[in-house]
């Protein structure tokens, strides 16, 4: 275990030790809140091109397990965390984490004050960084700084969208569900297999009829990360998509799609909602419910209050952000969050099953 540094583009520096392979990484760094579900956070497309701060101190005290992955592998640029538990006291558990990063060739720095390090970013905001085990030059390390693009403005979800469309779930269940992949987490698509769907998840590159011609019941737009304003041949597809009128579910990186399809703008929050303890109230039960969250972009509220279209439905109890709209006169809703959790509470499984609901009715 050597040393490691951490190298923020305001010029602040953090030291600690390098863990799991020797190497240097870049990207936005951010912060999760999250207690537990650390393997489902690493594995998040959402994720893809950052690096992540853990506020919580231990992490790798569980181990890994196979059912916790939400991807095809790790998807954060790298970890930096406080205590990295190479033990695991959960006898399911299938190895310790740090030959989980090593395996995916993951840079990790720990026995950092990760306390200052959020209190940082907090108060800056989100911003790009590097992590070295291999360079401690600061010269040599804000010249590489200077190279990585700003997360605003940059497209990501075609770099984690799946390259060949594939097929989820059982052939015999009632509803036909297309997922258009944007990044999408695999606890969506359990979530729809467990509500009776056949999902069909297309790549990002799909066309309206590519979609269309599988005749789905529903489709829903997934997560995924970057900024979601460069994708203008998605948003033009989704914008397709809902004038069908089939009943659409837009998630995270979804709800922003769908927004932008109405001529609502996005903005970089200053350091975003990741965490799975954000507390959101439905508009329209009047309930509370805490959710599971992991975003760095929002929607205008200045845009939805414009739009006579829209209804807002639900909303962020910690800063009044926009959390959730529906379209008015169509069958799509999305929210800003995430239903599916894992990790997190599953108070907002119920979205699912309200979706569904929508391809029941329109199917009778």
């Amino acid at each position: 275990m050597g040393k490691a540094i951490l190298l923020l583009d305001d010029g602040s520096c953090f030291y600690g030790k390098s863990t799991s392979i020797v190497g240097t990484s870049v990207g936005e760094i951010c912060f999760n809140t999250g207690m537990t579900g650390y393997q489902e956070v690493f594995t998040d497309p959402s994720y893809f091109g950052q690096i992540l701060v853990t506020t919580n101190v231990h992490i790798g005290n569980y181990g890994v397990h196979d059912k916790e992955i939400e991807s095809t592998g790790i998807k954060i640029s790298s970890l930096v965390c406080r205590n990295f538990s190479l033990g695991f006291s959960r006898p399911s558990s299938l190895k310790n984490i740090e030959d989980y990063f090593q395996e995916n060739n993951i840079t990790v720095g720990s026995d950092f004050d990760t306390r200052a390090i959020v209190k940082h970013i907090r108060d800056k905001g989100a911003m790009n960084a590097v992590l070295s085990s291999e360079c401690f030059d600061i010269d040599k390390l804000k010249s590489m700084l200077k190279s990585v693009p700003s997360m605003e403005g940059l497209e990501l979800a075609s770099k984690v969208s799946t390259e060949k469309n594939y097929f989820y779930g059982s052939p015999e269940s009632k509803y036909k569900v297309a997922v258009l992949d944007l990044g999408c987490k695999t606890n969506i698509l359990r979530c729809l297999s467990e509500r009776n769907c056949y999902i069909k998840v297309f790549k990002i590159k799909s066309s309206f009829d590519d979609i269309m011609d599988w005749s789905p019941d529903g489709v829903l737009i997934s997560n995924g990360p970057g900024d979601p304003s460069p994708l203008k041949d998605t948003i033009n597809l989704v914008r397709d998509l809902i004038k069908t009128n089939k009943p659409i579910f837009g998630i995270c990186l979804g709800h922003q799609i769908i927004a932008l399809s109405q001529g609502i703008s996005t903005f970089k929050m200053h350091n975003g909602h990741r965490g799975i303890n954000h507390p959101v109230k439905n508009i329209i039960s009047g309930r509370c419910e805490v959710t599971s969250q992991n975003h760095g972009f929002s929607i205008s509220e200045k845009d939805v209050k414009n739009n006579n279209n829209i209804d807002v439905t639900h909303v962020n109890l910690n800063d009044d952000t926009v959390e959730g709209i529906k379209i008015k006169n169509t069958n799509c809703f999305s929210v800003q969050y995430h239903p599916e959790s894992s990790p997190g509470p599953n108070d907002s499984r119920y979205l699912f099953d309200d979706f569904i609901d929508l391809i029941k009715n329109l199917k009778k």
